[in-house]
């Protein structure tokens, strides 16, 4: 069969080149109008809660929030607090408190970051005269704790501040710091099909992460925030550096509560976030964090920058912010200091500022010496820590780890099991972000014309290229005329590629049978394919980055699996043959291994007519190896291979007549459940055995229902 290129001639593939990296360059382009933008918002937001296991968002159970151990500032008090973000999940923190004022007052939440001791740190001599001299401090010593200094100062202008800690930090210990924050090698004993564990090749299809408990825990700490009766629930802030300010983008992003934000030392079109603990799968595939910060508009954000990896922020990234807040009606609701003369911390310049932004935005009219630290009482670790004999610290390990995973999952599995109506609300919106098949313009090459032959008799054949512009895809099709073309092309997918569609130098018997029956047939190299191997690359599976650090979100944050751009091939071709075609049919077929593929195809590609498919019984929830081509990140979570076949029925206009095999002799209970929901029962056929040729041509040719399509 002839190539589509001349040998030696590469596909001109942006996937074919080296993966993403965490350190690469994420820039963000403001859209052309408010309403183009809130259209990419919404499919930004969806992306984000599904890469962090918030789609749909876990149920709200009871806080059971315990303050204790309070003790008297001059003008503030503090509270140790515990809550359970998740049953038996505990959220540990201290809360600063205003006194002798007229509430309700602000609040403002402060993950802290990675900081040594974080919450607890408090600095050495040597270390604060290196503070002092470079101008990051002033105090000697209210400098000597960040975190005590931001929830006294916030207090002192008559704001409640909530300082909490991040997973595996302080008090925060179910979950370890080298579990959290150091992971780096695959625990076999963890990746087990029922009761898994976190950074497993089961807890990534499930999409668990700790990237979304920490997520969670910040979601529910303006619960517990927004439940005190001294709060104000109109105005709410955050901020967090580093770490801490991922964690306020995040937040900011996602929850509409919030009014007032300030990602410190974070934001950048340059390194997105070094930490397990601040990646996801699917979580920055072509997006990243300045355009988090831009769902957060128009609302008041204030950002910081210092000699890291946002140092170039203010002429790479920023101005396409500020345009962005323009373009919203808001321009000065956006503003960059950035102290360059400070290394990657959380220096006083611009704590300060961040001060006057809170006190401006929430309308408090201080004056300046207001918003200056001024000393007070550092505490000690054993003054501020919330567990204590009356508070005992609560288990961990990996037994708890496996059992709040497993809750996780339970709990998500009951949303999606209300109703076929609800699972297609969840599950419909789900694949789409999960596979990225947004559409794709193409052209096509001139391509080269063949014969291809049938025991006997011959069919006119031409072999081409579907290449985007932009070169984020170039794919080789196989497209086989019948004599007499009667309206109907099918995309028979293979796991040989077009050359599947050959047995030896023959056409397969059952792509003769389609085109004796006028169906155009057309076989295609995926990704990994025949002529769209990655050069110096085994076809066998997914790449992983180069960090040599096991955790699949530095592949999969940044990267979609190969399963997905698999899929997106196959939506690309379908596309193209809508264009060339506006009122002809078009059908699906994939009878071997590629069956799972067609399977999400038909959930994220709507104008498929009927399909063919052959699941061979396999599920994502089963994978053990983050490389296997079939891997697809929170692709379980959804109702699995039977999950995306019932979301594709989600309404009876675009439903696909599917003739079904490899699920035994009786439809999975999510897909008969969806079809029988639209009352297209009609439309689903489930066979054991494999269909026959004439059978398969016999399903393409059938027509919907009159009126349907």
């Amino acid at each position: 069969m002839p190539r589509a290129l001349p040998p030696g001639q590469a596909l001109k593939d942006a996937r074919l080149g080296p993966l993403k990296e965490l350190d690469g360059y994420f820039p963000f382009t403001p859209s052309a109008s408010p309403e183009t933008w809130e259209k990419r918002a919404a499919q930004t937001r969806l992306q984000m809660r599904v890469a962090l296991g918030l789609w749909p968002e876990p149920t709200r159970t009871p806080l059971n929030a315990q303050l204790h151990g309070r003790f008297e500032g001059d003008t503030y008090s503090v509270e140790k607090v515990t809550f359970e973000s998740m049953p038996g999940l505990f959220v540990t923190g201290n809360l600063y408190r205003p006194k002798g004022g007229a509430g309700p007052y602000p609040a403002v939440l402060c993950p802290h970051g990675h900081w040594p001791e974080a919450r607890f740190a408090v600095r050495g001599e040597a270390e604060m005269k290196r503070e002092l001299d470079s101008g990051g401090e002033r105090l000697p010593e209210s400098g000597r704790s960040i975190f005590q200094s931001l929830g006294v100062q916030l207090a002192r202008m008559g704001i409640v501040a909530f300082v909490y800690d991040m997973l595996g930090y302080c008090d925060s210990q179910q979950l370890s710091f080298d579990l959290v924050h150091k992971f780096a090698t695959q625990r076999p004993e963890m990746n087990t099909r029922e009761y898994w564990g976190l950074f497993s090749t089961q807890a990534e299809t499930h999409a668990h992460g700790v990237m979304g408990l920490q997520t969670w825990n910040s979601i529910r700490a303006l619960d517990f925030l927004t439940a005190l009766a001294d709060v104000d629930g109109r105005r709410l802030g955050c901020t967090g550096a580093s770490g801490g300010g991922t964690q306020t983008l995040m937040l900011a992003a996602l929850d509409p509560r919030l009014t007032v934000s300030c990602p410190a030392v974070m934001t950048s079109t340059a390194m997105q976030g070094g930490c397990t603990c601040e990646n996801a799968s699917l979580l920055r595939v072509d997006t990243g964090n300045v355009e988090f910060a831009a769902l957060f508009a128009p609302k008041p954000q204030g950002l910081t920058a210092a000699n890291d990896w946002t140092r170039e922020f203010a002429t790479k990234g920023f101005p396409d912010l500020q345009a962005h807040y323009a373009l919203l009606g808001a321009p000065k609701h956006v503003e960059l200091w950035a102290r360059l003369e400070f290394p990657h911390n959380y220096n006083l310049p611009s704590r300060e500022k961040i001060y006057a932004w809170f006190s401006r935005h929430f309308a408090l009219a201080l004056p300046p010496e207001r918003l200056q630290e001024r000393d007070y009482p550092v505490r000690t670790r054993e003054q501020l820590t919330v567990w204590d004999a009356a508070h005992p610290a609560p288990a961990g390990g990996g037994e708890f780890e496996r059992k709040l995973l497993r809750w996780w999952f339970d709990d998500s599995a009951a949303q999606l099991a209300q109703s076929p109506k609800e699972f297609a609300r969840i599950a419909g919106a789900a694949w789409p972000a999960i596979v990225g098949a947004a559409r794709r313009p193409t052209q096509a090459s001139t391509g080269t014309a063949f014969e291809a032959h049938a025991p006997d008799r011959k069919y006119r054949a031409t072999v081409r290229t579907l290449a985007a512009p932009d070169g984020g895809c170039d794919i080789p099709v196989l497209s086989l005329e019948p004599q007499l073309f009667g309206g109907i092309t099918a995309v028979y997918l293979t796991e040989r590629g077009k050359a599947g569609l050959f047995i030896g130098q023959k056409l397969h018997a059952d792509v003769v049978q389609m085109l004796e029956s006028g169906i155009r047939v057309l076989g295609v190299d995926l990704l990994g394919q025949g002529e769209s191997v990655i050069p110096g690359d085994a076809p066998s599976g997914s790449r992983l980055s180069k960090n040599p650090r096991q955790a699949p979100a530095f592949t999969f944050g940044y990267n979609h699996a190969l399963f997905a751009q698999r899929v997106q091939d196959v939506c690309t071709v379908l596309q193209a043959c809508e264009e060339q075609h506006p009122t002809g049919r078009r059908a699906l077929v994939a009878l071997d291994g590629t069956g799972p593929i067609a399977a999400v195809t038909l959930a994220v590609q709507s104008g498929i007519d009927s399909a063919a498919l052959d699941t061979r019984g396999f599920r994502f929830g089963e994978l053990r190896d983050l490389r296997s081509p079939a891997f697809l990140p929170a692709a379980a979570r959804y109702g699995d291979v039977p999950g995306a076949l019932a979301a594709a029925a989600r309404e009876p206009r675009t439903v696909p007549r599917l003739y079904l095999m490899g699920e035994g002799s009786a439809p999975h209970p999510l897909v008969k459940s969806a079809y029988t929901a639209i009352q297209r029962t009609s439309y689903l056929r489930v066979a054991e055995k494999r269909i026959s040729s004439a059978s398969l041509a016999a399903w393409l040719l059938q027509t919907r229902l009159l009126g349907v399509r």
